[in-house]
């Protein structure tokens, strides 16, 4: 039998089988020759879970968006500012899932 990967939900802070819950990513930082940071990680939605980056992952209910979005949890676990736009494009991927 093949081991489920768990990942904690950053809102309701529970362990649930990764395929359950909606990963948020951080690329890596792109950097030039010099080892300049010519761009910083971009923060989008993976919803095969293959990108890579540093990922958050929060379940597939707004309650616990709201619950990760109030306390700052997925800016917490990136270690970046995430635009209100991303916030966004969860609601909209959530309302689109249910």
């Amino acid at each position: 039998m093949k081991k489920v990967p768990m990942r904690k939900c950053t809102g309701c802070m529970e362990m649930k089988p990764k395929t359950e819950l909606i990963r948020v990513v951080k690329s890596p930082n792109v950097k030039d020759e010099n080892g300049e940071i010519t761009a910083s990680g971009e923060i989008s939605l993976d919803l095969t879970g293959k990108k890579s980056g540093r990922g958050a992952y929060v379940c597939k209910s707004a309650e616990c968006l709201e619950k990760a979005h109030k306390a700052h949890r997925i800016e917490r676990s990136l270690s970046c500012k995430i635009p209100e736009e991303i916030y966004e494009q969860l609601r909209t991927e959530l309302e689109n899932i249910t």
